[in-house]
């Protein structure tokens, strides 16, 4: 991406609405604002401020009335001179918007090129700028909540003190060594272990924040299974909280996977309903049954669904046995709004799918089952993107070394190389020295004017 460009998109959504967002960024963004813009009088450029003008065709016939509103650098977004041109939200002014601008120097923005400008220009670092990703991708508000907070700096403000207590060992053995002749004190296997060891305990920490994070920032998929007729399909509309699936009491209503999203603690989550799975000779049954235990095996966790008003049948023990083998799984006992004759042992969660009972204690029962320490959730700063806990992890494996090679009294210098080894993984996390090629990845990953 060429910088020093005055670069212009359309940084509203596709599609018509009341209002659409024409965005420029650059040196020359209110040279060209003025071109391609009527003003009543000529523009002052006040920062923060709001005009009225036009946006006229080339016979100077007026197309739109818009707001004008300038950002002066370096307290804009991008940390340059940014306008935004508030227009109808027509997509043929949008486009004849930004079209006007290029003709007088402008040049289409890439994706993510006005957030790879504010992190070029230090507005922000960048787990802020993939937080900015995140926000916009966000399903749930609870996904945006953690997102908008990583944006503010949550996950930097974690690894900022990690990295300086790392250059002050690193500054300490450096001195130690360069001035041992005007006998400046050379730290003690101690005094280093005991600096070493928090380091490697709250990076640790962190980067074991990531297990809860990927299930806000992935969302995680639930197969329901279970013999006809037991409720499912109940307890499927139930969880996502409309009737999406048909419920008859005819066996086998059911016959393909029906899948929706829905959001269980914030979290989004994909249900799926399969068929009941019992013996059958009908072909098209059959074919769904073996879509349910493929469902099964790729989910990453499943239900099995008991009548807990009847006596446990031999299919029941034969799919929770299944279940297990697939791995994680719970056991929802369902109608125990009517009198109990299944014969369980404790570990299960009595539900209604009629009445609502129970289901409370099954949502968070899902959740514990697929969130590994749940008090991650109140920490701010927890990990959400697998290149930040890859990195942590090299910074981890190379304090660890470190950690090694104090105890076995190995000289300062082979010290020094694992110390240096640690610090570059967090560099490259917080984008002080990562390669162009990654920055163009990440980047690229972003929607057209942002």
């Amino acid at each position: 991406m060429r910088q020093g460009d005055t670069i212009v998109a359309i940084s509203t959504p596709p599609g018509r609405g009341g209002i659409g967002v024409v965005r420029l960024s650059g040196p020359e963004a209110r040279r060209v604002a003025e071109a391609i813009l009527r003003f009543r009088r000529p523009p002052q450029w006040q920062p923060w401020r709001a005009v009225l003008a036009e946006l006229p065709d080339p016979e100077g016939h007026a197309v739109d009335q818009v707001v004008v509103t300038f950002f002066a650098k370096p307290r804009s977004y991008t940390g340059e001179d940014v306008i935004e041109i508030s227009c109808h939200g027509a997509p043929v002014v949008l486009r004849y918007c930004v079209e006007r601008a290029c003709q007088h120097g402008a040049r289409p923005a890439e994706p993510g090129e006005f957030t790879l400008r504010a992190f070029l220009n230090g507005r922000i670092d960048l787990p802020q700028a993939e937080a900015i990703r995140d926000l916009i991708e966000a399903t749930t508000l609870y996904q945006a909540r953690v997102a908008a907070q990583q944006a503010h700096g949550s996950v930097s403000r974690r690894i900022r003190p990690l990295k300086e207590r790392l250059l002050d060992l690193i500054t300490l053995l450096e001195a130690g060594i360069d001035f041992a002749e005007d006998d400046v004190p050379v730290a003690s296997c101690e005094e280093i272990l005991a600096r070493l060891e928090p380091l490697l305990r709250d990076a640790g920490r962190l980067a074991a924040s990531f297990a809860y994070g990927k299930l806000v920032h992935d969302g995680f998929t639930l197969a329901i299974v279970g013999r006809p007729n037991v409720g499912k399909s109940s307890l499927f509309n139930r969880l996502l909280e409309q009737d999406r699936a048909i419920v008859t009491d005819i066996p086998g209503t059911t016959r393909d996977l029906i899948s929706e999203t829905a959001s269980l603690g914030g979290i989004p989550v994909k249900l799926m309903d399969t068929a009941g799975i019992r013996k059958t000779g009908e072909l098209v049954e059959t074919l769904g049954i073996e879509r349910s235990f493929q469902a099964m095996a790729d989910a990453d966790l499943t239900l099995v669904v008991i009548d807990l008003s009847e006596p446990l049948h031999e299919d029941d023990e034969t799919l929770i046995e299944r279940a297990r083998q697939c791995g994680r799984f719970l056991i929802a006992a369902n109608k125990c709004d009517l009198p109990r004759r299944a014969q369980l042992g404790s570990d299960y969660v009595a539900v209604s799918a009629l009445t609502g009972e129970g289901i409370d204690s099954l949502r968070e029962r899902i959740l514990a089952a697929l969130a590994p320490d749940p008090a991650v959730a109140q920490e701010p700063g927890f990990l959400t993107s697998l290149r930040h806990e890859q990195l942590l992890r090299e910074s981890l494996q190379a304090l660890e070394q470190a950690r090694r090679a104090t105890l076995e009294g190995l000289p300062h210098e082979m010290l020094l190389l694992d110390l240096y080894a640690a610090l570059q993984p967090l560099d490259a996390l917080t984008g002080a020295t990562t390669a162009d090629d990654i920055l163009n990845r990440i980047f690229s990953t972003f929607c057209i004017g942002k």
